[in-house]
């Protein structure tokens, strides 16, 4: 580990920008009241009065702090920007170096409930699963990670910044991805550079469109994904097309307003977790506010949908087919409630070494977060196939 480079960070977020955050609280002004009965006018006013009021009077930042002070954080800076990631190592000592790579509107948070089953696996009957030394970098513009001052920092931008932390940390000869989300597309950027050492990668969602000609040959169930996907793009993708299209003009909001910045990543917990249209049927309030917390304290909502704009100037081959696929060694697991799932033969077109493969039984987009025990055995599944110590 290249230590001159890289520098521990002890969070400690001042009271003054507590208290702030709390008197615009009180001060919230609401909308009116939507017109329906359900989610389909987005996040209802009396779910916002309650997750508002809860922020104000019951969260506590300072036990989130605690968490990520207790995990292990660290700064370096790649590529012009400061990287802020979490850095846990097993005593293991044949442990795989793993990149956990989250997404929008998530955080390093996502990993919380995986960092210590994946650094410290308990023994099965005797034998050892495979322990991992976990990295969980904040992506560019997100949490406290520096924002780009100038545009270029697309997906392989940031996977050459992810490669560049892995030799930094020491780790080069011999590590591994994981991803899912817009993390899912910073682990296919790193996988198409085949980089020095890595070994394989364990994804809970795929960034790609299906072809026609696949919607024409769909299987029942294929057919079931595709009305599912149909049904988020025309109905739940709103946040995509703004925030791919006029981030700056949705920043001012998510910069002023807490309830503004709540209500927008409420959105995507309510309408993509397992319990569609109910997020606190699947997340506490508190875990949802953690990751507004990530947003709000680093002013990073307009920087973080700024990723978004970038993707769209980059743009994808016709039809959404990739240009030739993967040939890292892949693990999938497909939750249930993912609203764009992917059936293995789709995945195996463009993954061309699909050694694992899950769909679990319950579940939705966020899977570290929802369902962290399928999540730790199908990475540890995967590293199994194509993994030997």
């Amino acid at each position: 580990m290249n230590t001159a480079l890289i520098s521990p960070l002890q969070l400690k977020v001042s009271e003054a920008q507590l208290l702030d955050l709390h008197e615009r609280l009180a001060r919230t002004r609401f909308p009116d009241k939507e017109t329906v009965e359900d989610t389909t006018q987005g996040v209802r006013l009396g779910t916002m009065r309650a997750l508002c009021e809860h922020w104000r009077t019951g969260y506590d930042w300072r036990q989130t702090e605690e968490l990520l002070n207790r995990v292990g954080q660290y700064t370096t800076e790649i590529d012009g920007l400061t990287v802020h990631f979490l850095h846990a190592r097993s005593l293991h000592p044949d442990a795989l170096p793993l990149v956990l790579c989250h997404g929008w509107p998530g955080s390093v948070l996502e990993f919380k409930k995986v960092i210590e089953p994946l650094t410290h696996p308990p023994s099965r009957g005797g034998a050892r699963p495979q322990a991992f030394h976990v990295i969980a970098p904040s992506m560019p513009g997100f949490g406290f990670s520096g924002k780009p001052t100038a545009t270029g920092w697309g997906l392989p931008r940031i996977a050459d910044a992810w490669i560049e932390l892995v030799r930094r940390l020491g780790y080069e000869d011999r590590w591994a991805l994981q991803g899912g989300d817009l993390g899912a597309g910073v682990c296919d950027a790193i996988a198409r550079k085949r980089p020095k050492g890595l070994v394989g990668m364990h994804l809970n969602f795929a960034m790609f469109m299906t072809t026609p000609a696949e919607a024409a040959e769909a299987t029942p169930a294929e057919k079931e994904m595709l009305k599912d996907a149909s049904q988020f793009w025309d109905q739940l993708s709103g946040y995509a097309k703004v925030q791919s299209t006029r981030p700056q003009t949705l920043g001012y909001s998510l910069a002023d307003s807490p309830a503004g910045l709540a209500a927008w990543i409420y959105a995507m917990f309510q309408d993509t977790g397992g319990t569609r249209g109910d997020a606190e049927g699947t997340f506490t309030k508190d875990e949802i506010l953690d990751h507004v917390m990530m947003y709000w304290l680093n002013d990073s909502g307009a920087s973080a949908a700024r990723l978004y704009w970038e993707l769209a100037k980059v743009g994808g081959p016709a039809g959404g087919q990739p240009p030739g696929p993967i040939t890292v060694p892949t693990g999938f697991t497909m939750l249930p409630k993912e609203h764009v799932r992917k059936s293995r033969r789709w995945l195996e077109r463009r993954y061309s070494q699909v050694v694992y493969f899950n769909e679990g039984t319950a579940g939705g987009h966020f899977a570290a977060m929802e369902q962290p025990e399928v999540l730790v055995d199908d990475i540890r599944k995967t590293f199994e196939q194509i993994h030997r110590p």
